[in-house]
């Protein structure tokens, strides 16, 4: 069968532009997000569809027949930002150049110039496949000749559907699409849907009912509420499924053999491309377009010519260093493992592109080799490195002692990760061929081929180190564009030190009280078990969730709280709702606290212990799209910090002899934050003050005295202080309350009034967000947010909770940051015996000889709180013990 691909190109353009980072940019600062991520898309499904026929369908700005039939529809749309309109004409180019048709109809959408493209290529017997991010596309699938692919997030995360597909993620068939949509609304399209259904239950009806009509003539049968709503709504939901329609026959004037892609010059793609700095791009579309031309193959992914030294001794790695003592030096190194966390096999040095030095260990490891190691840390010489963390490391492994890297110019890696916090490959083989089209991978060496004893090529490892070199000035350059380098500068990169020497560092393990705690928590495990068993009248495994359900809905009877594509379901929230129903509740939440606890903390750590006496955690730097510094191998932020047994895992942790470990944890910092950036004089005043915050917060939400506050106001007030934090709303509030939605809103509602200026500065971020794609902290870092461009309510709403809390979250990491590096500065100049341990949260820990405790504490501790200048004062909370519960 033939084949046509129909592509929605506003819709795919528009999420591209949220989902990747306005940082994609020529060399002459034209953004090209939308464009890169649209193109790539299309490159993609150009690739594994090899369509006969292709057409591009775009929206006009002429208001369709949608607009006349509802004057409020798509009302409440914000103009797409000027960001993405300047690229909508690069498309155009873009399609011109692959010599693929664009069509638009004036007073259509492009949803409809799809359907009736579609519709008339099935009577032609042509298949075809729609690539939209439009759930609107649902009703025209038809087994088997149309299909949606249907981009669900980002620029590459598709699903393809046929009419099973789309029952099963819709709960209606393709042709009820239309019923269903106007039942639930489209909050995206201002089209409102039934107070109180939602998808399920407009699934549920039509299902029922077959359509609109036999709903209404059935409203008697309905549950009274549900009933009197949809009454009320009968006008609007036929309207709704009006507009929801989607037209079949408008006069495009061509026919899908019009749609036949022509021949295409590559000399012109190559050009725009390389206009475009869409260097990798162009080897990946050039295969697809060589269809329609007898070019040649113009691969434009570059694989330099390399030779590779290998230094024989000492010596040899001496006179290199000595060479180039006063240039720049890209350094890589090679692993037996995971880098930083297994042994160093080797290293590379590149002065340039053309010549590369590679050393073995056992070279590294000779004394002159040793001389030329330090000399190269610490001289004149510039060091690129891509992940200097892991490289100082395995340095330090191989010479057994601490080394500090003042020569450090640039790490790659971070600079990489600074650009575009939401990408999770970070690898140099990633950036470089995104940033220069350059091709790490020697093309000469198999990549089953090895050296450096039997381990990854040196090859192979000496091109990283050369495109490290290559990579440092244009992500400087990127850096400096975008208002990132001072972030880069002054906060990332003199942290990449700290965290090596913390991870050396490492902290002391009580393994005698971890075996007690074992014991202990394995005989209430068992306890729990057996009154589990009891309760239910059985033995089984609580483990296994079938046998759970089993139990609890067949066995006992109880009403599942939701379900799963498998059945009820047994996770944490759906127990906890069925707390008081059954005492076999509590004794399963309570033995799952344990197990995890058990099994993820006291059982696990022990392994983890070094030679050293102590654990030695991984602190990782480019994480988080915020800018928080995550752990693993142990990950320390997961330990519980309110529940007992989670104190008591803290007490495992413990100071070495002559010293007593200090927790310094900022006080509310996020709320400070919040405060600072709203601006807003009533939290301000609240914070300022030597009082309690959340009294003095429910004083003003409740209209009462401060004196007369009672626990429950000051409850309420905490949870929305933290809460607004992290973008909660109304529903969360409920939640975590135990109220309904209309309460928790009328208390968020009496908040807002109290602190208006909170409210404009969240409604103000959140725009600020959907015009440029992304937020910015109070020092500069960025995140994209491509939940925002989401067609679905739920996602979109996500992302603009994102977008309130990004800048708040992301300033904090700033400011913590900072505090490191302040710390780190009095460590240095004031009290070397004092260890920076970890990082947890908003709490730095350290360990402290007895005889500075009196000196060094409040240095510490004026360092952190006057890192940077707010409008509220920055408050650390201090606590010292001889373990880490204790100083908690």
């Amino acid at each position: 069968m033939t084949k046509l691909l129909l592509i929605d190109g506003h819709s795919l353009a528009y999420r591209a532009f949220y989902a990747l980072p306005t940082d994609l940019a020529t060399p002459e600062g034209t953004v090209t997000n939308a464009v890169y991520g649209f193109t790539s898309m299309l490159t993609n499904v150009l690739k594994d569809h090899r369509p006969d026929y292709i057409a591009v369908a775009m929206d006009t700005p002429t208001p369709t027949f949608r607009h006349e039939l509802d004057e409020g529809y798509k009302a409440q749309r914000e103009e797409s930002p000027e960001l993405f309109r300047s690229q909508l004409p690069l498309i155009r180019e873009v399609l011109d150049a692959l010599a693929i048709k664009l069509i638009e109809a004036p007073g259509f959408e492009a949803d409809d110039v799809i359907a009736t493209l579609a519709t008339q290529a099935e009577a032609e017997g042509i298949d075809t496949i729609i690539v939209t991010g439009d759930r609107d596309s649902y009703q025209l699938v038809r087994d088997p000749h149309i299909k949606v692919l249907y981009n669900k997030r980002g620029v590459s995360d598709y699903a393809l559907y046929d009419e099973a597909g789309i029952l099963e993620r819709t709960g209606v068939t393709p042709a009820q699409y239309p019923e269903y949509a106007a039942l639930r609304g489209d909050p995206s399209d201002n089209l409102p849907g039934v107070p109180g259904v939602g998808e399920k239950t407009a699934a549920k009806l039509i299902n029922a009912y077959g359509n609109l009509e036999g709903i209404f003539e059935h409203l008697d049968e309905l549950p009274p509420k549900q009933r009197e709503n949809l009454g009320a709504a009968q006008e609007r939901v036929l309207l709704n499924r009006k507009m929801s329609h989607l037209l079949r026959d408008v006069d495009l004037g061509v026919t899908p053999e019009d749609l036949r892609p022509g021949p295409c010059d590559p000399d012109r793609v190559r050009t725009l491309f390389n206009q475009l700095a869409f260097h990798t791009l162009w080897p990946r579309i050039q295969p697809v377009i060589g269809d329609r031309s007898d070019a040649p193959a113009m691969p434009d992914a570059v694989v330099h010519e390399l030779e590779t030294e290998v230094a024989c001794d000492g010596a040899a790695l001496a006179t290199y260093v000595k060479a180039n003592a006063t240039g720049a030096l890209g350094l890589a190194a090679e692993w037996i493992g995971v880098p930083g966390r297994s042994a160093l096999t080797g290293i590379a040095l590149a002065a340039n592109a053309e010549h590369a030095l590679s050393v073995s260990v056992d070279v590294l490891r000779a004394h002159e080799a040793r001389n030329a190691v330090t000399a190269l840390l610490a001289g004149e010489v510039r060091l690129v490195i891509h992940g200097a963390k892991e490289v100082l490391r395995g340095l330090e492994r191989v010479y057994d002692t601490n080394l500090s890297m003042p020569a450090l110019d640039a790490d790659t890696a971070v600079m990489a990760y600074l650009l575009d916090p939401g990408e999770r490959n970070l690898d140099i083989a990633t950036i470089a061929l995104r940033y220069l089209g350059l091709e790490v991978s020697s093309p000469d060496q198999p990549s089953d081929q090895l050296d450096f004893d039997g381990n990854a090529g040196s090859e192979d490892t000496a091109r990283r180190a050369t495109a490290a070199l290559a990579l440092a000035p244009k992500l400087a350059d990127a850096l400096s564009e975008r208002g990132l380098l001072a972030l880069y500068c002054d906060i990332e990169l003199p942290l990449i030190e700290i965290l090596a020497t913390m991870e050396d560092v490492g902290i002391r393990i009580d393994t005698a009280f971890l075996g007690e705690l074992s014991t202990k928590l394995n005989a209430e495990c068992r306890r729990l078990e057996a009154s589990i068993h009891e309760h239910a009248g059985e033995p089984f495994n609580v483990n296994s969730t079938p046998q759970l359900r089993t139990v609890l809905f067949d066995k006992l009877g109880l009403t599942p709280v939701k379900k799963t594509k498998t059945g009820p379901s047994t996770d944490a929230e759906s127990l906890q709702k069925l707390q008081g129903e059954h005492p076999i509740i509590d004794d399963l939440l309570r033995y799952r606290e344990v197990e995890k606890l058990r099994n993820t903390y006291v059982d696990a750590l022990p392994p983890l212990i070094g030679t050293d006496g102590r654990i030695h955690a991984t602190f990782n730097q480019l994480a988080t799209t915020t800018g928080r510094i995550s752990s693993e191998v142990p990950n320390l932020q997961n330990i519980p910090i309110r529940t007992d047994e989670g104190k008591e895992i803290r007490r495992a942790f413990i100071a070495a002899d002559g010293c007593q470990l200090v927790s310094a944890d900022y006080s509310q910092i996020e709320l400070r934050v919040l405060a600072h950036l709203a601006e807003d004089p009533g939290l301000i005043d609240a914070l300022s003050r030597d009082v309690d915050v959340h009294t003095v917060t429910a004083a003003r939400v409740f209209g009462v005295a401060e004196a007369d506050v009672d626990s429950d106001q000051r409850r309420f007030a905490k949870v929305v202080n933290y809460g607004l934090a992290y973008g909660m709303e109304a529903y969360g509030l409920g939640q975590r309350m135990g109220i309904g939605t209309g309460e928790a809103k009328d208390i968020l509602d009496a908040y807002f009034v109290s602190f208006p200026q909170l409210h404009a500065y969240m409604h103000d971020t959140v725009a600020e967000a959907k015009k440029l794609g992304y937020t910015t902290t109070m020092f500069g870092r960025r995140r994209q947010i491509p939940e925002l461009a989401s067609d679905n309510f739920r996602i979109r709403q996500m992302g603009e909770r994102m977008a309130q809390n990004a800048p708040v979250q992301g300033t904090a990491a700033d400011i913590f940051k900072l505090a490191m590096i302040a710390a780190d500065r009095v460590i240095d100049t004031e009290a070397p015996d004092t260890r920076m341990l970890l990082t947890v949260h908003d709490e730095l820990v350290f360990e402290v000889p007895d005889a500075l405790l009196d000196t060094v504490v409040p240095k510490l501790r004026t360092a952190m709180e006057t890192v940077c200048e707010l409008r509220v004062p920055l408050v650390v909370d201090v606590g010292i013990g001889i373990s880490w519960a204790d100083a908690k």
